[in-house]
């Protein structure tokens, strides 16, 4: 009796072998997630991982070639800080630059410069075709003491500087309403060319405006490698 029990059994294992092999048979992946659910998905993290590591190490490698290339091709100048009686204050990682200077014993200038925000066509020198003509944006504030503020709004081109608007403000003491003026092109003639003299008595004139565009070319190249450094580092960082 026990050894026919140990024989049907043995046959029924048999047969239940068998059915298993043939229905993995036919589908493959039976037997893998019945039998390995756990090894089946660390397999699949570890090629996501391996995906995911090769697209960052393209993007550094992308990254470290550009930032080479503008190394290369266009290498940063140790530019000076004065021009005149004018101080350069730049802010690494902002758009601006800001020039401090004096004019007499109680006058004070601050000048604040935008990167370049704007151009032109013009015709290319030399030959046919078009170029561009950058444009820089200035906020000039002239004041003396505790009194009102001048302020002027000028475009800056690469030879000129031109006034498109002035206000008069009161100071960080004085605080007042300004009067918005009529647009600068619609003063008298006479009146806006004396305007312009009164800046470049200042040393706000074309040999400022070509120094400006100067350092926006120079700080242009520097901010572009700066944040190409800043997303390498955040793309390789653990």
């Amino acid at each position: 009796m026990a050894k026919l029990m140990r024989s049907l059994r043995k046959t029924h294992e048999s047969l239940s072998n068998s059915n298993l092999f043939n229905a993995t048979k036919q589908n493959p992946s039976l037997f893998t997630s019945k039998l390995h659910p756990v090894s089946r998905i660390t397999t699949r993290n570890c090629v996501s991982e391996m995906r995911k590591a090769a697209f960052e190490d393209n993007i550094s490698r992308l990254i470290r070639r550009e930032i080479q290339y503008e190394l290369d091709h266009f290498p940063s100048k140790q530019l000076a800080t004065k021009f005149n009686t004018f101080t350069v204050d730049e802010q690494p990682g902002e758009q601006w630059i800001r020039l401090n200077g004096k004019f007499g014993e109680n006058e004070d200038i601050k000048v604040e410069a935008t990167m370049f925000d704007g151009s032109i066509p013009v015709s290319k020198a030399g030959g046919p075709g078009q170029d561009v003509k950058l444009h820089i944006s200035l906020v000039i504030n002239i004041h003396k003491g505790d009194g009102e503020v001048l302020e002027f709004l000028c475009s800056a081109w690469p030879d000129s500087i031109e006034i498109t608007n002035l206000f008069v403000r009161g100071n960080e003491k004085k605080h007042s309403r300004p009067y918005f003026s009529p647009q600068f092109k619609e003063l008298d003639d006479e009146l806006q060319d004396s305007l312009y003299e009164f800046l470049e008595e200042r040393g706000i004139d074309e040999k400022l405006a070509e120094l400006l565009h100067e350092y926006m070319v120079n700080k242009d190249k520097t901010e572009f490698i700066r944040w190409m450094e800043t997303v390498k580092s955040f793309i390789e960082k653990k």
